[in-house]
């Protein structure tokens, strides 16, 4: 497992927990996390006794608070970039985001307060969100002079809605973690105690599914869902195909027919 300055790794019961922590900036995420967070992702996937990781943000550097899950692309790095170097710290950004978006584990994000600009961005490119009551969300980049430049004007548009997505970047406005939830954006919010309980019984409950059909679905649905239904349903019947030549769906409809819980094991 590598070293990592401004990430820490743990994993247990096929969990891993991914920190980022750069504590003095409110884990601000900088060019070296960014490259830190893209090596952790490629050696997490490769791991067949990893099935689920969670993405949270570590405590603050003041009072050992949890008041920030990321507060955004780091300023102190971005304030004299020029258009190429601009440019390529979007690019570089965008290798662990769709990591996390398409690696056959499923990614939860357990968002601890602010998640603002590339904060918000990393969370939308999980799988699923659990927001603490204490979870801030925005997109404050054109009061910058400059706009979401880690994919959020893509992802928050497919998650929120077009309307909702515009209202949010041009006004710069936040939203706390019960407006999130209702307008989609994340999909529970808990007390800030409960937030990694929380996440854990939802990733020990997909543990105790099938890993590989549920790695399988994920693709079916990313892939899918810019597709016309036509293509997209064709696709899904294909896959449905693949999964059905598998130990784990011999197991799981004998097990139903039987009357006892399955033994699941395929990734």
């Amino acid at each position: 497992m590598a070293d990592f300055n401004n990430l820490k790794l743990e994993v247990a019961d096929e969990i891993a927990r991914l920190t980022i922590s750069r504590p003095a900036a409110l884990n601000a995420l900088n060019s070296e996390t960014l490259e830190e967070l893209s090596v952790a992702l490629d050696e997490i996937e490769a791991r067949d006794d990893i099935k689920v990781v969670i993405l949270t943000g570590g405590p603050d550097k003041k009072d050992n608070q949890f008041k920030s899950f990321v507060a955004g692309a780091d300023i102190s790095e971005m304030v004299n970039f020029t258009a190429p170097e601009a440019r390529a710290f979007g690019i570089k950004a965008s290798k662990p985001f769709f990591k996390l978006m398409e690696m056959r584990q499923v990614t939860i994000a357990a968002v601890n307060g602010f998640a603002l600009g590339g904060g918000c961005e990393i969370a939308m490119a999980c799988d699923i969100r659990i927001a603490s009551e204490n979870a801030i969300f925005g997109q404050p980049e054109t009061g910058l002079g400059i706009i979401p430049g880690f994919g959020g004007t893509q992802r928050l548009a497919r998650l929120v809605g077009m309307g909702r997505a515009k209202e949010m970047i041009f006004t710069c406005d936040n939203v706390d973690a019960n407006e999130a939830y209702r307008i989609g954006l994340v999909n529970k919010v808990v007390p800030a105690e409960e937030l990694y309980p929380t996440c854990e019984a939802m990733a020990k409950k997909i543990i105790s599914k099938g890993s590989y059909a549920n790695a399988v679905a994920k693709a079916a649905i990313n892939n899918g869902y810019d597709m016309d239904i036509h293509n997209a349903v064709e696709m899904e019947a294909n896959l449905f195909g693949v999964v059905n030549d598998t130990h784990d769906k011999k197991e799981g409809m004998g097990a139903f027919l039987e009357k006892r819980a399955a033994e699941l094991t395929d990734f």
